[in-house]
């Protein structure tokens, strides 16, 4: 990230938009930290005094839970929340068991999101840890994006780190991003 003042200014008229994935966010700082995520502080900090274009949060909606009040709270904060329902498969085995299979994920969501966005940003930040968003960034880098990951450096995978122009581990911001 860029703290050297003259740094800061260089860069201060990039245009960003930040995909935000709740989920990957949300379980990597409870597996890792036992803590919840401050996602007003996570866009703040990466957002470093550029100029936002978009800030998108995913959400899986969950069976039973009402997320009403999370919600709001994401849209008063400046994101614009994208929810989806999780699919449920159910199948049986070879032992004719009944098994479920929950699939729910915003992978496709945010890339098409992102490419959407492209012409209009200097600067994707994906906020996800999740090695699948690889083919993503190397698509970005052919329209020019400077493509930023925002995850916690324990559970990112180590490919997509590899592949972005910056990785920003949310550790290094300390407590202020935590709940």
């Amino acid at each position: 990230m860029y703290t050297d003042e003259k740094y800061r200014a260089l860069y201060r008229n990039q245009r960003v938009a930040l995909f935000l994935d709740i989920q990957n966010l949300y379980y990597s700082a409870r597996d890792v930290f036992n803590r919840k995520v401050n996602f007003e502080k996570v866009l703040y900090k990466v957002l470093n005094d550029r100029i936002l274009v978009r800030a998108i949060a995913y959400l899986v909606k969950l069976h039973g839970v009402d997320q009403s009040g999370f919600i709001a709270t994401l849209k008063h904060i400046g994101y614009q929340v994208r929810e989806k329902e999780p699919k449920i498969f159910k199948r049986l085995d070879e032992n004719g068991d009944l098994i479920t299979t929950v699939k729910a994920d915003w992978d496709m969501g945010m890339a098409m999101d992102a490419i959407s966005l492209a012409d209009k940003i200097d600067v994707a930040i994906l906020a996800s840890g999740d090695g699948d968003f690889t083919d993503l960034v190397r698509y970005l880098h052919t329209k020019g994006v400077k493509v930023e990951i925002a995850a916690f450096k324990q559970t990112a995978a180590k490919e997509l780190i590899e592949v972005a122009d910056e990785f920003i581990d949310l550790t290094s911001f300390g407590e202020e991003i935590f709940l």
